[in-house]
């Protein structure tokens, strides 16, 4: 972070992000659910295998989040997701985005907006990012036990999620602050 900051002018304020993508399909998952003791729930199960993507960043310091649903997970998809995230950094702000190591994130072909810095995290560390909690959250209450109709009907309801967790922002800041890297 120091080598970072020393790049920018100074005093600008620098946003901490958190990102990363996540499969969602018609093969979807089963997650717990209320029932009355004694019951057995039905909780359907697709067969079918048509999928998105869901990329999404927070910000958990300030609440916001970025995200776009895109049929295919590669640089270019990335590069567009990395566009979202910078027109929702503040006028002014740089944004230190913490991210895995997949390949799109460290390719040649990436195009990283100028008030962005990616900073990889450590290999098999997938604790150190919140975002995990973000995946488990939003199937958790808004994706899972469905049968999706289409691929345009797994992108709607993964705008309708993530626009639900945009909506709380006290969710995403519950979900992301960590005290490693916000100094808390």
């Amino acid at each position: 972070m120091a080598e970072i900051r020393a790049n920018l002018p100074q005093g600008t304020p620098i946003e901490i992000w958190f990102q990363d993508e996540a499969r969602v399909g018609q093969k979807n998952t089963i997650t717990r659910r209320w029932a009355q003791r004694g019951t057995r729930p039905s909780a359907p199960r697709d067969q079918r295998r048509s999928s998105a993507w869901l990329f999404g960043a927070i910000c958990p310091a300030e609440g916001k989040a970025a995200g776009i649903v895109l049929a295919r997970c590669n640089s270019e998809a990335m590069s567009m997701h990395l566009g979202e995230i910078a027109f929702h950094v503040a006028p002014g702000a740089h944004a230190v985005i913490l991210l895995d190591q997949a390949g799109w994130h460290g390719s040649a072909e990436l195009v990283v907006p100028p008030n962005i810095t990616l900073m990889p995290l450590p290999p098999r560390c997938p604790e150190l990012n919140p975002v995990a909690n973000v995946r488990q959250f939003m199937p958790d209450n808004w994706l899972s036990n469905r049968i999706f109709k289409s691929y345009d009907d797994i992108v709607d309801h993964c705008g309708f999620a993530w626009n639900q967790l945009v909506d709380q922002p006290w969710r995403i800041i519950s979900l992301g602050l960590r005290q490693w890297a916000h100094g808390f």
